[in-house]
């Protein structure tokens, strides 16, 4: 039997250590309150930690992670830690962060059935379907592949601004700021490819005028 968990104990153990030598307090500040200004919704791809790529520490961002950075409406934990994020801790972003390379995209440009997951990237596909000439004017598969990441950026994007958790926030308390990143795992550097301020006007059939 692999015992190789063993170093994160380990690992775990020598950072806690030097944390407190660092900023004795560290602990017992983090541990009464959190207050991020930055929900991230990234991808569960293990090349992608939201803490490590943008030099945050501990407190200083939320974050969500799921198989190719999807914002679905009938994603109950999505949902859940949007509204928690947006009505309790008050973020003033929220950044959806895809990155080159997903595999989760190269798998919704196929015509595989892989099972469960075909359900969760029928969410991706859609997307496809839907900037397909846009997608197809690049002349390879990794091009194409790229692309499909950064259109599926701004759909999430859209996404988040359809929900009225956060056409709420935007009309009573002007925030928060959505932000669609890319991050490019060969060089490390994140791709800004759209923004939404509050109050932006998406396309009437999606917005409540009763919030």
């Amino acid at each position: 039997m692999s015992t190789t968990y063993k170093k994160l104990l380990s690992e775990n153990k020598h950072w806690a250590t030097e944390q407190v030598k660092l900023d004795p307090d560290f602990f017992n500040r983090l541990s009464h309150i959190q207050t991020p200004e930055f929900l991230w919704i990234g991808c569960s791809d293990s090349r992608v930690p939201a803490d490590k790529i943008t030099g945050t520490q501990p407190g200083e961002i939320f974050v969500h992670r799921n198989i190719a950075n999807l914002v679905v409406n009938t994603d109950i934990n999505l949902l859940s830690v949007l509204e928690y994020a947006v009505e309790v801790l008050k973020v003033k972003h929220i950044i959806v962060c895809g990155h080159y390379g997903c595999g989760g995209i190269r798998a919704a440009m196929e015509n595989r059935s892989l099972g469960i997951i075909d359900k969760w990237l029928r969410n991706i596909k859609d997307v496809y379907r839907i900037h397909k000439s846009e997608i197809d004017k690049e002349l390879n598969l990794d091009d194409k592949a790229n692309k499909l990441v950064e259109l599926n950026v701004r759909e999430q994007i859209v996404n988040l601004a359809k929900t009225s958790i956060v056409q709420k926030a935007w009309k009573y308390e002007q925030r928060p700021h959505l932000h669609g990143w890319v991050y490019g795992l060969n060089d490390g550097i994140i791709k800004p490819v759209c923004e939404m301020g509050p109050g932006t006007h998406i396309d009437p059939i999606y917005e409540y005028d009763n919030l």
